[in-house]
């Protein structure tokens, strides 16, 4: 197990800067599970993935094909934003692919990747996620990873068309969609007997519900942390509450139609909304911007996320 690191406070200058780059960053983090319920437009509105078929002649659902699913794929690619990245989890500004919950080797995270190598030492994985990535960067991704030929592809993204100036500025649902579905589109295409597993994108409000508490992350925020969710973080006016719901409201019709896209697709796997649900606490979160997951974030979105997809714990 890895030593801590040890965060030293941030003088007003390194504020300063840090800042400034976290908006050319991006950001993500996610909503989690150790706090209050979510309101009615949380997961059930969430793309939930049809439990059968249409009925058959005589009026009974018919059994859904089964949908082919290899739970010790030999190798992984990680596709998405700063969370994948790891960005600010271990030192400020910087990405930390090692705790990433996808690929990394910190024994700590138990990451998809280390959980494959403890069954399958010559398991590969590759990390060509990108800090401050859009959906509409998905494909490149995609086609960097058809590169390596792996048998799963992991893909987080999403907060980055959500965190604009203004919720104006935020990615339309139907050019999200289309992104997405391209991005599938050419990876089945391509890789056809290659599985991808999709996270959903998480609960932004969440995190602004818990970092406002942190002195420094509300001064931190100031500087242009997804200023569409975090900006005026303690303002409780009905403008600033009305933006920050039309921010949630769009993460979720973006979950919504991952979900949709995904289904159409025989190895593709939805989490269902399992990562907007998570309630993440304070401890969870970066202390350098009280906005993406820190490691033991990291290490939560693995356990998410290897139960989605069928991993073992490591032995």
């Amino acid at each position: 197990m890895r030593t801590p690191v040890r965060r030293r406070p941030l003088p007003a200058v390194a504020v300063l800067v840090l800042g400034c780059l976290l908006a050319v960053a991006g950001c993500g983090a996610g909503g989690g599970a150790g706090g209050g319920a979510p309101d009615a437009r949380r997961s059930a509105a969430v793309a939930r993935m049809p439990a059968s078929a249409a009925p058959d002649g005589g009026g009974h659902a018919a059994p859904k094909p089964a949908r082919p699913w290899n739970v010790s794929p030999a190798s992984v690619a990680a596709l998405g934003d700063s969370i994948t990245r790891g960005f600010d989890a271990c030192d400020a500004l910087a990405d930390c692919p090692t705790v990433s919950w996808a690929t990394g080797s910190d024994t700590a995270i138990d990451s998809l990747t280390s959980r494959l190598t403890a069954a399958a030492p010559g398991t590969q994985s590759w990390n060509l996620a990108k800090s401050g990535a859009r959906v509409s960067d998905l494909t490149t991704q995609a086609r960097a990873a058809a590169a390596h030929r792996p048998a799963m592809v992991t893909v987080l993204i999403g907060a980055n068309d959500a965190c604009t100036a203004t919720p104006g500025a935020m990615t339309p649902v139907a050019d999200f969609r289309a992104d997405f579905d391209s991005a599938l589109t050419y990876l089945h295409r391509t890789l056809p007997t290659t599985q991808i597993l999709v996270a959903s994108i998480p609960d932004l409000q969440h995190l602004w519900s818990v970092g406002r508490t942190n002195v420094l992350g509300a001064q931190i925020w100031k500087l242009g942390l997804c200023p569409s969710m975090l900006q005026d973080a303690q303002a409780q006016t009905p403008a600033a509450q009305q933006r920050r719901t039309a921010v949630r409201d769009r993460v979720i019709d973006y979950n919504t139609a991952m979900g949709q896209v995904c289904a159409q697709f025989q190895r593709c796997r939805y989490d269902n909304g399992a990562v907007f649900d998570y309630r993440f606490t304070a401890s969870q979160l970066s202390g350098w911007d009280f906005f993406h997951p820190n490691d033991a974030g990291q290490a939560q979105l693995a356990r998410i996320l290897a139960g989605v997809a069928g991993l073992p714990p490591k032995p």
